[in-house]
């Protein structure tokens, strides 16, 4: 959102003019302040004062030109537009109010006036100046781009989206009119159209770098990795320390399965800022996957010291912990999790994965059960229960588990094979045998080597004992 400059009002004297100007200005300051300056001359002084950001020094002029004439409605118009650069909003609208007292029919202090409302908050009276102003000029496109952006705050994108394009067919080579159609769309989830907006603002802005950088975010949404990147890479091109840039870069990276490229780009968000929690917890994320866990480890470290409450941080040291047979700490590191999000079914999952590798058969058996309590469509934790209870002798317990997980999914082949085995170890031949036949059935290529492996488990039922299929990650 923009307002007028002072430039619109007059045309500017000529460079080396306005500097002779401002300098007997600011010479008769010095001295004692009793130089005669024309209204005109005073416009071109506090215009210059404007664009070089001495926005104070700007209105003491604009002041000095209301007391030559008070009744100049520009005056009071460019009194607002610098009170509201100051952040001085009521009295910017004062302003306003007065020069709209003298030009009521002025559009531009209008708009103006609707975009200090806005800033204020105040944006039903936003949208009212700026239906105003266009009420006194239908086509006026500044006038249709800040209503945009009001709705827009309203969170009424469809009829957000109407004003605008109104504005883009008006001004299509509007400097922002294309760039707020594009935030309009993504917020629609009309993901194409809003990439299709932000190209048509780089068009008109090639250094459009916030309009790569949100291009790039609809892109990743869109599934896009390889285009999100390059969009990033010219955001970053543009301002080397953009770190949002190089932040979601190094997520597309991830996306696509590229740890080490996206710890490259995760690495440059800490050249430009001091990190966060999410940050720390990417790096640790993409170093696990590299299975570099030691360094994953610092990194996740970091992210719980930056968020104690970062309950996925805490999961994700649990399992870097786990996968390094560092058994305690990954109980510690998950209880953790749990503490914070106690209904993640993942959380527990993973406890009781650690606790059947610490050789807490116990613990790991509540565990597995309290996953399944909630989430009765987990097939793999009715998995994990079934083999965890049958060898802790609870055969009868398990032969129930390994039904729920064949009721999640009556085509699992080997939980077939696995029930005929322990039905065989307890006699049960006939209920094995046919749950055997299924598991061939399933798979006639390997009925062979079904047949073997159900011969090989009867032959060691008769004699005794189970055995452990090792650790569980």
């Amino acid at each position: 959102m923009f307002d007028f400059e002072f430039d619109e009002f007059e045309d500017p004297a000529s460079e080396d003019e306005l500097r002779d100007l401002v300098d007997s200005y600011e010479r008769s300051l010095r001295e004692d302040g009793n130089a005669y300056f024309d209204s005109e001359a005073l416009e071109h002084i506090a215009t210059y004062y404007f664009e070089s950001g001495r926005l104070e020094a700007a209105l003491r002029v604009v002041d000095k030109a209301l007391d030559v004439q008070p009744y100049s409605s520009d005056s009071w118009l460019r009194r607002g537009i610098l009170l509201n650069h100051l952040d001085r909003h009521e009295e910017a609208l004062n302003a306003y109010e007065q020069a709209l007292g003298l030009n009521p029919a002025d559009s531009e202090t209008i708009i103006n006036r609707g975009i200090t409302l806005d800033t204020l908050g105040r944006l039903e009276e936003a949208l009212e100046a700026y239906d105003a102003a266009l009420g006194l000029s239908p086509t006026h496109s500044d006038a249709l781009f800040n209503k945009g952006i009001a709705l827009e705050k309203l969170g009424r994108y469809e009829v957000a989206v109407d004003v605008l394009h109104q504005c883009a067919i008006l001004d299509p080579e509007h400097p922002e009119v294309w760039y707020e159609l594009g935030y309009a769309y993504d917020q629609l989830e009309r993901l194409e159209d809003s990439v299709a907006c932000y190209d048509r603002q780089i068009d008109v802005d090639p250094y459009a770098q916030n309009a790569w950088y949100n291009r790039g975010i609809v892109l990743n949404r869109l599934g896009k990795y390889e285009e999100s990147v390059a969009s990033y890479e010219f955001a970053t091109a543009i301002s080397e320390d953009f770190a949002s840039a190089w932040y979601n870069k190094g997520n597309a990276l991830a996306n696509l399965g590229r740890p080490k490229e996206a710890v490259e780009s995760y690495l440059k968000v800490l050249e430009f800022e001091t990190g966060d929690a999410a940050t720390f917890y990417n790096l640790g994320i993409a170093y696990e996957e590299m299975e570099d866990y030691p360094t994953a480890v610092s990194y996740l470290l970091r992210a719980v010291q930056d968020d104690p409450e970062y309950a996925e941080a805490w999961y994700s040291l649990g399992c870097c912990y786990d996968a390094t047979e560092r058994n305690g700490d990954a109980l510690g590191a998950f209880a953790k999790a749990i503490a914070l999000q106690p209904e993640t079914g993942e959380y527990w999952h993973a406890r009781a994965d650690a606790e059947y590798n610490a050789g807490r058969l116990a613990e790991a058996l509540r565990s597995y059960a309290h996953v399944v309590e909630l989430d009765a469509e987990n097939a793999d934790a009715w998995l994990d229960l079934a083999e965890t209870r049958l060898e802790s002798g609870l055969v009868g317990e398990a032969l129930e588990a390994y039904g729920h997980v064949l009721r999640l999914d009556p085509t699992a082949s080997e939980v077939h094979l696995r029930r005929a085995q322990v039905l065989a170890s307890v006699g049960q031949r006939e209920s094995a045998e046919r749950a055997l036949d299924r598991a061939c059935e399933l798979e006639p290529m390997r009925s062979e080597e079904f047949s073997s492996a159900y011969a090989e488990v009867w032959g060691i039922a008769r004699s005794g004992g189970h055995q452990s299929d090792g650790n569980r990650h």
